[in-house]
């Protein structure tokens, strides 16, 4: 029924026949004079758990029709769900500032008994956000209170990432190949680095860039980068390179300030001994964004049994229309979620 309703989106189902629509409201929280807004979808009867549900890198942020159904259903099956409102995705920019605004939201909704009333807790992420997600549970402070993570196109090292949204080269088995990449993640690359050109000029005209891609994808920009400066040029050059075997040189030649962020961002090359919650990966083969090698090698890096990984054919990095196979993983999916609720309810 879950899964139903979540392919039906705000159209009818037997699950919102059956339940009672969940009640929303707008709060506004400080975690260490730290102010945050968000949205807190509460089931009509019992709540059975906390989740934070953090967006990905998108301009309506937790407005996202899209997110907001899925809020939903996941309430009607007795989910409290925090939706944070934070202004970096929403503006396409993904830096490690979201690491400890993450942190931020777990505290805060781990504080609110009424929404973890059994102590249950745990995170769903999408997209990009999901890594700052991992990296947030990560920390040791916070290893023991995270019990579960729903990540869904997520990613594990941002070089193959920024190798894959460049050249659509991904490597999977050992084995390069080939997929064509959809352009808006080298964008949302850019924009998410802008603050570290040092020339203002630069940073305008990349903004410029970005706001014809937005209209169009294909629209031309090479008057734009003629007017670059050096540093901006080199930028200019590492995300319009379309060839695996200059990546190294490109990227190396980027501005360190840009380097030492990507670092902070990546998986492959972060401590997540730390971890201790259950994962739920769920990635598309159709992901253009970010590759399905992404999740498979995420759940080949940490110990066995800690993470469950389910590919589905047709889910286009968030936007879901499964085949009959990548519907039953789904349902999988949302099976496993549904036991990581109950588990505290059984304690």
């Amino acid at each position: 029924m879950l899964a139903a309703d979540i392919a039906a989106g705000t159209g009818p189902s037997r699950l919102k026949q059956t339940t009672p629509a969940p009640l929303r409201s707008e709060l506004e929280f400080a975690v260490d004079d730290r102010r945050y807004r968000g949205a807190v979808y509460r089931p009509a009867d019992q709540v059975q758990a906390g989740l934070v549900l953090v967006p990905g890198a998108a301009e309506q942020g937790k407005e996202d029709p899209r997110l907001v159904a899925f809020a939903v259903s996941l309430a009607r099956v007795g989910f409290a769900v925090l939706v944070p409102d934070l202004p970096g995705l929403r503006e396409l920019k993904v830096n490690s500032d979201d690491i400890g605004e993450i942190t931020d939201v777990y505290t805060f909704l781990l504080s609110r008994k009424d929404l973890v009333p059994s102590g249950r807790f745990g995170i769903g992420a999408f997209s990009y956000a999901a890594g700052p997600a991992v990296l947030a549970a990560a920390k040791p402070e916070m290893s023991e209170k995270v019990d579960f993570m729903l990540a869904i196109g997520g990613y594990y090292s941002i070089r193959a990432v920024l190798i894959f949204i460049t050249t659509g080269a991904y490597r999977l088995d050992g084995q390069w190949r080939h997929m064509q990449p959809n352009p808006y993640g080298k964008w949302v690359f850019v924009k998410s680095n802008l603050q570290f050109l040092n020339n203002s000029g630069d940073r305008q005209l990349f903004q410029s860039m970005i706001d014809r891609k937005r209209d169009d994808l294909t629209a031309p920009i090479d008057d734009l980068a003629r007017k670059l400066t050096a540093e901006g040029s080199i930028l200019y050059r590492f995300v319009t390179n379309t060839r695996r075997s200059r990546f190294d040189r490109l990227f190396a030649a980027l501005p360190e300030a840009i380097r030492q962020e990507a670092q902070r961002l990546d998986l492959a090359d972060g401590d997540l001994s730390s971890l201790d919650a259950h994962l739920i990966l769920v990635h598309g083969y159709d992901d253009t964004i970010i590759p399905y090698s992404e999740s498979v090698a995420l759940n080949q890096a940490l110990p066995p049994d800690q993470a469950e990984l389910y590919l589905v054919d047709g889910l286009m990095h968030v936007d879901a229309q499964p085949g009959l196979v990548g519907k039953w993983r789904m349902w999988r999916a949302l099976e496993s979620l549904l036991s990581e609720r109950d588990r505290g309810n059984r304690k």
